[in-house]
């Protein structure tokens, strides 16, 4: 029989609130709640016309019952529902990939707990963002677009944990890595799950901090880019005298590291040395950073032999480019790390694999490793409240331009200088510009920053 329309009541939460520029999110129950997962289920597998729709979850409290109904939604759709449980977020790209259905995955990353979210993927672990798919599946739920068949969908749980496992180890060469001491903090997030199936088996000892799931998060919030949430992991480090440690967010796809000395490590370092290790197995290859990654990312891909693509900040702007140029490897200073045999996706896990073999590799302490990377003076990125972000980029633009500047706009305004260069871009969802300075030596840094500080401000 041919399919008929869905007959619902559209949720009466505020749509356009959770919708963002790339993903769903929103507080539980007062933005996104059980009924409204349902309709976007239903929504999904209406707009993809898909038969099979994979889904995962974190550890968040509301993750169950909210999957739940977003599983009832494809089902009610037509569509059968894999579920592949409790994973990382690169776990559920993995699935996508692997085999080659749509998927979903169910975090709030980093947000403080009474959040929760979507990450939506084509098969194949495409991303479908606000551009490629998200306003048209907000479109489906509005109008009450959905399809339903006169055959529903089905739910089947299945594991793909251990195949993930493979293909994490299959970036590595196993034998090479040593019996380093690896302090990890897991955040009460996904790595508490998956970091030990993936070392159990492996040379390194893993030395665990909050690796319980809770979405609670009662240590700290699952958000290592914030340094104040390192502080356990710098301590852990010192105290056990760890070869090096790492930190995950909550979904487990960023990754923060801390040398053996329990000191924080810049995210574009450890960028700069996967680079080179990459293009030690990828000679010539393609890399891609994005705008505000330091400038000794670009350097170590030329130094090495690479080739230098720039791209915006964002992931599926990164994934979208890595499709069309057969980049090996690309990475945001945020900490995401992408991979091409990872289907274009980033993975926080294969990015502690690959450091472990690298520092077991060279022999050399990871502070070490790093010192041929440790040529600029660099700040963390900062913040600045402005009302028309629009405006003031414009002032910024043309108040460089005059100085002789390069200027870019690739993502926001770029500027540079000889000796000091800065991306200044604004927030998707505040009203932000979010600055990134970097120079030669520290004090052109100080005298800059003032600077920019003064222009921003007035």
């Amino acid at each position: 029989m041919p399919d008929s329309k869905k007959q619902v009541t559209v949720s009466e939460k505020p749509l356009s609130k959770i919708f963002k520029a790339y993903d769903v999110r929103g507080i539980y129950p007062s933005d996104i709640d059980e009924k409204t997962c349902e309709n976007i289920g239903g929504a999904f597998a209406t707009f993809l016309g898909c038969k099979e729709v994979i889904v995962g979850t974190d550890m968040r409290v509301s993750s169950p019952a909210l999957s739940r109904a977003f599983m009832k939604g494809c089902n009610e759709a037509g569509a059968d529902v894999i579920d592949i449980g409790q994973v990382s977020t690169d776990g559920t790209y993995f699935a996508s990939g692997f085999l080659g259905k749509p998927a979903v995955m169910f975090t709030a990353s980093h947000n403080p707990r009474d959040y929760n979210g979507m990450k939506f993927s084509r098969e194949k672990a495409v991303p479908i963002n606000g551009d490629t798919g998200l306003q048209e599946i907000k479109a489906i739920i509005e109008k009450n677009q959905y399809k339903k068949s006169q055959k529903k969908g089905k739910t089947i749980k299945k594991d793909i944990l251990p195949d993930y496992v493979k293909h994490v180890h299959s970036f590595i060469d196993l034998k090479s890595l040593k019996k380093l001491k690896i302090a990890v903090d897991a955040g009460n997030g996904m790595a508490g799950k998956v970091v030990p199936l993936v070392y159990e088996k492996l040379a390194p000892k893993i030395l665990p901090l909050y690796f319980e799931l809770d979405g609670n998060f009662p240590n700290h919030p699952a958000d290592p880019s914030k340094f104040e949430n390192l502080k356990d992991l710098q301590a852990k480090v010192r105290k056990e005298k760890a070869d090096f440690g790492m930190a995950f967010d909550g979904d487990a796809d960023r990754i923060f590291f801390a040398d053996e000395k329990g000191e924080v490590v810049n995210s574009s370092l450890i960028s700069a040395l996967i680079c080179k290790n990459m293009l030690g197995k990828n000679a010539g290859a393609k890399i891609i950073h994005n705008a505000v990654t330091s400038r000794i990312v670009p350097d170590t891909i030329k130094k090495f032999g690479g080739k230098v693509v720039i791209e915006r900040v964002g992931h599926s702007f990164i994934k979208d480019t890595m499709r069309k140029t057969g980049a090996v490897f690309a990475c945001e200073h945020s900490a995401h790390y992408y991979f091409r045999d990872n289907f274009n996706a980033d993975s926080g896990i294969i990015a502690s694999v690959i450091v472990s073999e690298i520092v077991s590799k060279e022999g050399k302490k990871l502070s070490g490793l790093l010192d041929e990377f440790r040529v600029y003076a660099t700040m963390e990125e900062t913040n600045f409240e402005v009302k028309d972000k629009k405006k003031k980029m414009d002032e910024i633009e043309k108040h460089y331009k005059k100085m002789g500047a390069q200027i870019s706009k690739l993502d926001g305004v770029s500027v540079a200088f000889d000796d000091y260069w800065f991306n200044v871009r604004p927030s998707n969802t505040e009203p932000l510009l979010r600055l990134n300075m970097e120079a030669l030596e520290s004090n052109i840094l100080d005298k800059k920053m003032k600077e920019i500080t003064k222009i921003i401000k007035k």
